[in-house]
């Protein structure tokens, strides 16, 4: 048995079969101050006031946590952090004016991104990769969901796949592997778009349903990418082979994929930077969860997603980096925490919730991890001694962390 000792403040307290918080809960933190934790093989056995802290044995490991904070690790439901080097040339393009869409227009961005990565060796991606898992799980990030999308061929998407499969064999973070063949239209196929979707419905998907590679299908359903009717489609192609449904949806216009995805029982809707209230309306009383990614709309000049609205129409909403090479080139969450509350006008406290426990279901493992609960992972965060909650988003840059438990 392992026991934490002497927390100035246990966070994120959650009472067991609660999977997702939306509406009013978003705000509600629970916490105990001066507080113990105990966990055994990886999991939390018991947690309470210091006074009801059991006896220790012989046996038992002390941590001390010097009256800091204890919370559960961030969890990051959406990123692309298995890429080869970087597109550092395209952010001098931006500096010089040029958007997101003219640079993808102009055959940059993500076609950039697919020919580095057929150039590099499995072995070199997957170190790459395991570098910036082992950089997140530092800044206190402990489940990661990584997608494919940068192979936009068959064979490249299956090696992208194989280097997540390997990263989740050897991390010690939790993570989940997602095909986004559908990232964009293969140079190949350029202007074939139709072809392109058949590849991905009649060969990607079962070539990789075959190998069992990913838990779920995602699309970037978007202007200039690929169409609702074309979503529908590969979501559909998606589940029949037993992958769950994601979906890139308005990050660049209303683009009908939100209504696309709630329609497949979409596991989450991510980008949201634009919407109206049509999307709202459509998922209430939805398990599917907007997931909304503030490191795009800072590093790119977007829109921030609507989080208030959401939350005071009785939805809840996640929060993740998208950690890429192109449009947010960080998986820092507590940056994203920050950006949800100084950009998005998020109290802390919702904040918090949307970058753990909301942020776990959009990835499937609420069940295991984003919460103090017992008999979830003890992935934690055991941070200095601060003032409050609100101090991790209001001081962003200043070093917190003391100590990660994953």
């Amino acid at each position: 048995m392992k026991i934490i000792k002497n927390i100035g403040e246990l966070i994120g307290i959650v009472p067991e079969g609660v999977r997702r918080k939306e509406g009013d809960a978003m705000s509600e933190v629970v916490s105990i101050k001066d507080a113990f934790l105990s966990f055994d093989n990886g999991l939390i056995q018991d947690f309470g006031p210091a006074g009801q802290c059991p006896d220790t044995s012989s046996g038992d490991e002390i941590i001390d946590a010097k009256g800091g904070m204890v919370f559960p690790m961030f969890c990051d439901p959406h990123t692309h952090i298995c890429y080869a080097g970087s597109r550092e040339q395209e952010f001098i393009d931006k500096i010089n004016g040029l958007s997101y869409a003219e640079i993808a227009a102009r055959g940059g961005g993500i076609l950039n991104s697919s020919d580095l990565l057929h150039k590099t060796s499995e072995d070199e991606l997957y170190g790459q990769t395991m570098g910036r898992v082992n950089e997140m799980i530092a800044k206190g990030t402990g489940a990661i969901e990584i997608k494919s999308g940068y192979g936009l061929t068959t064979e490249d998407e299956i090696k992208m796949l194989k280097v997540i499969k390997r990263v989740k064999e050897t991390s010690p973070a939790i993570i989940r592997a997602t095909f986004l063949g559908a990232h964009a239209v293969g140079r190949a196929f350029t202007g074939r778009q139709r072809e392109y979707v058949d590849l991905v419905c009649e060969e990607m998907i079962p070539a990789v349903a075959e190998e069992g590679l990913a838990d779920f299908v995602d699309v970037f359903c978007d202007e200039g990418f690929f169409t609702p009717e074309e979503t529908s489609r590969i979501l559909e192609a998606g589940i029949r082979h037993g992958l769950i449904p994601k979906i890139h949806a308005n990050e660049l216009a209303c683009s009908g994929g939100v209504q696309v995805g709630v329609a497949h029982d979409a596991l989450s809707v991510d980008h949201l930077e634009r919407t109206t209230q049509n999307e709202i309306e459509a998922l209430k009383g939805k398990s599917t969860m907007p997931t909304m990614l503030p490191g795009s709309s800072f590093f790119l000049g977007l829109p921030y997603g609507n989080a208030k609205g959401f939350i005071s129409s009785g939805l809840g909403i996640a929060l993740a980096s998208d950690y890429n090479p192109g449009s947010s080139p960080s998986g820092d969450m507590r940056f994203v925490m920050a950006l949800a509350c100084i950009k998005m006008r998020l109290s802390p406290e919702q904040a918090f919730n949307a970058c753990t426990l909301n942020a776990a279901y959009a990835m499937g493992i609420s069940d295991i991890a984003g919460s103090i609960t017992k008999g979830k992972r003890a992935n934690l965060v055991i941070t200095k001694p601060l003032s409050s909650l609100g101090f991790i988003p209001y001081c962003y840059q200043s070093a917190f962390i003391e100590k990660v438990i994953i």
